[in-house]
């Protein structure tokens, strides 16, 4: 090995490791703003302890726990020592239900807002890049979903695709994407006007190499914005999908235990544990994204000015 191959090398690596000191340089700022926001801290620990619920459901609570032949109690029992939470039309056991509903309506939240932003990152991006007809076309698509209802237009695609967590994941997607099309477009054109995606251009830098490698890396503190703000969107729509029918049958959620409670009669017999917590579950789980969200917004935007 020559002496400028041996420089080179111990370059690229010094390099290496400047970057990641810079990345968690950068991380620690991220928190050290964060935590500042008593409002976010309380939405990140909310949600840590929901995760944690959810995630050990299987052990805690057991996967057996939405089978109808071998529900431990009779139809509709009020909360006692046995039962928290009571039981519902079939005998099981309520505070089971809504444990184990957290998984799927935290799993359809996350790839439903997660599909989205990605979605509308991509369309942003490129319509921000390219601009021209293909802007023109793009955006006249996004102003057509941003003015359609989104909820009439989720129950229209979830009516029509066949009836399962993919399905729903799809619809909520279809019917968020736009908002983050609308704001990483704006922000992409901000960062293309700036010196330095010039210079890139002119060194011979592609379309894929200057979206991925200098646009990308900026619109991400607000994809990651947009991502937690809309987790909770996401959840809201997959509980009131669910409670249309319209979920899958086979699976337990917060959505579908409200539509068994409505089925039941719950609310105008008097069944209040059939109602309540499931409710409590999707409010607090939504509040506690949109807690997290409000506080990365005003760390990666501090002009924002939120309220901590």
């Amino acid at each position: 090995m020559t002496t400028n191959e041996t420089t080179a090398g111990g370059a690229t690596l010094d390099a290496r490791k400047l970057a990641r000191r810079r990345r968690r340089a950068s991380a620690a700022r991220f928190w050290r703003q964060y935590r500042s926001h008593r409002a976010g801290v309380a939405g990140l620990i909310a949600l840590t302890l929901l995760a944690l619920v959810a995630l050990t459901a299987p052990l805690t609570i057991g996967a057996d726990v939405s089978d109808v032949t071998t529900a431990p109690g009779s139809p509709m029992e009020e909360p006692s020592g046995r039962f928290w939470l009571g039981t519902d039309t079939f005998g099981r056991d309520l505070f089971g239900l809504v444990v184990w509903g957290s998984r799927v309506s935290l799993l359809v939240g996350l790839l439903a807002a997660a599909l989205s932003v990605v979605i509308g990152a991509v369309v942003g991006i490129t319509a921000g890049h390219f601009g021209g007809v293909w802007s023109t076309v793009i955006m006249r698509i996004t102003d057509w979903f941003l003015v359609m209802p989104a909820l009439v237009l989720a129950i229209a695609l979830a009516t029509v695709l066949s009836r399962s967590l993919g399905t729903m994941v799809l619809a909520i997607a279809v019917v968020t994407w736009p908002t983050t099309a609308r704001l990483v477009r704006a922000q992409t054109l901000a960062v293309e006007a700036r010196p330095y995606i010039e210079r890139a251009k002119a060194l011979g830098g592609g379309h894929l190499h200057i979206m991925t490698r200098h646009v990308l890396p900026n619109v991400m503190p607000l994809v990651l914005a947009q991502t937690t703000l809309l987790i909770s969107s996401s959840i809201l729509t997959e509980a009131t999908l669910a409670f249309l029918g319209l979920g899958d049958p086979t699976v337990v959620s917060w959505g579908s235990l409200l539509q068994d409670a409505r089925e039941a009669g719950a609310v105008s017999s008097g069944k209040w544990w059939y109602v309540i917590p499931p409710g409590i579950g999707i409010a607090a789980v939504a509040l506690a994204f949109t807690l997290c969200g409000r506080a990365v917004e005003s760390v990666l935007n501090p002009r924002l000015g939120v309220s901590r």
